[in-house]
């Protein structure tokens, strides 16, 4: 192990004990706000902690191992300690490749909940449907995962599925799920008003926003806001569609329009979409801070960048592509019904090579 990222390890095990002294003072636990924060730092800590006091054990142990072959005489014992030394060696080895990925630079947004937000692009109605396709995989996905789906708005297609659907997850970790879907989606089969049997191109875009946190201190000026309110167009009944509940908000400086009309209550859907309007404003600061500092990373990670197409969805050959990572699976029914992790997990996997990649160069 380089000593530069020994150095790391014992600093952060000496701030893991600083931080475990701390959460046991009374004046921090009373202190709602810092002992939420070191709680955090905590639990981000811990794996890390944990991980590199099994490798310091399993170093000592391999210390010992091999110092007892030096001194043994006894053919048996000798080929015991060499079988032990190679098991523990091994063992060091995936500790250390570990402690790597434990090290990488951590996206504060990964345990954020998200609004994930699906629009009809080219293909007019074929793309519509598509959406449909889309946030029935989404949703299914969420689902599977035990997270919590809550409709923010939506504008139905005019021969089904939908020109635009708001989403908000909620659950552990949505956001470093899911925050490789943002980009355009682009679909190839035969529609079925093609007499033809023509395969139709169409696409759809996806954006994947961090919901804002009360730490991220989004200031938005009442006077640069405009507040529309107007009756939903969507499910819920009755009293929905009678009553101006719909809300619509406008960010002047930024031109970002953003709408909830999923509650009865229009307090309720003001509150919702004001959420939203945070988030969005988060996402493209970020996502302006993001493209400057990893302009060359393959993956454009959480940039919300949906100008470039990132995967295909093949009907007739029932196959899937992802173009950033050139993976190609023959498993489109599967995806579609929310079996998404044959993609996600290779994603992940190619963002923490990268990120390996350029902690070897720095």
């Amino acid at each position: 192990m380089q000593d530069a990222i020994r150095d790391k390890l014992e600093k952060l095990n000496q701030r893991f004990e600083e931080i475990t002294g701390l959460l046991n003072q009374p004046e921090i636990q009373a202190d709602t706000t810092k002992f939420r924060t070191l709680s955090r730092e905590y639990a981000q800590l811990e794996p890390v902690v944990a991980t590199f006091r099994d490798y310091e054990d399993t170093r000592h142990s391999l210390t010992e191992t091999q110092a007892l072959l030096a001194q043994e005489s006894d053919p048996e014992f000798k080929t015991l300690a060499r079988e032990e030394i190679d098991l523990t060696q091994e063992k060091l080895e995936q500790l250390q490749q570990r402690l790597k990925l434990l090290l990488l630079p951590k996206d504060r947004r990964d345990s954020r909940n998200i609004y994930l937000e699906i629009r009809a692009g080219t293909g007019g109605a074929e793309a519509a449907l598509f959406a449909g396709d889309l946030l029935r995989m989404y949703s299914r996905y969420a689902e599977k995962q035990r997270w919590r789906i809550e409709l923010i708005s939506e504008s139905l297609g005019e021969q089904g599925g939908y020109k635009e659907v708001v989403l908000k997850i909620s659950g552990p970790d949505v956001f470093s799920r899911l925050k490789f879907e943002a980009g355009t989606h682009r679909v190839q089969r035969v529609p079925e008003t093609e007499s033809q049997g023509r395969i139709h191109t169409s696409a759809c875009t996806v954006a994947v926003l961090p919901e804002a946190e009360e730490l991220d201190e989004i200031e938005i000026n009442p006077r640069e806001l405009r507040i529309d309110t107007f009756r939903s167009s969507g499910a819920g009944g009755q009293h929905v569609n009678t009553t101006d509940s719909a809300v619509r908000i406008t960010h002047l400086p930024t031109g970002i329009v953003v709408e909830c009309q999923d509650e009865r209550s229009q307090h309720k859907n003001k509150a919702r979409a004001m959420a939203l309007l945070k988030a969005r404003i988060l996402a493209e600061e970020e996502a302006r801070q993001h493209a400057e500092q990893a302009a060359s990373r393959r993956l454009q990670v959480g940039s919300g960048d949906r100008s470039e197409r990132i995967r295909t969805y093949n009907f007739p050959q029932g196959r899937i592509t992802d173009h950033r990572i050139n993976l190609t699976l023959y498993k489109l029914d599967e995806i579609l019904e929310g079996n998404l992790d044959a993609l996600i997990e290779p994603l992940i996997q190619q963002n923490q090579a990268d990120l390996l990649a350029e902690m070897a160069q720095s």
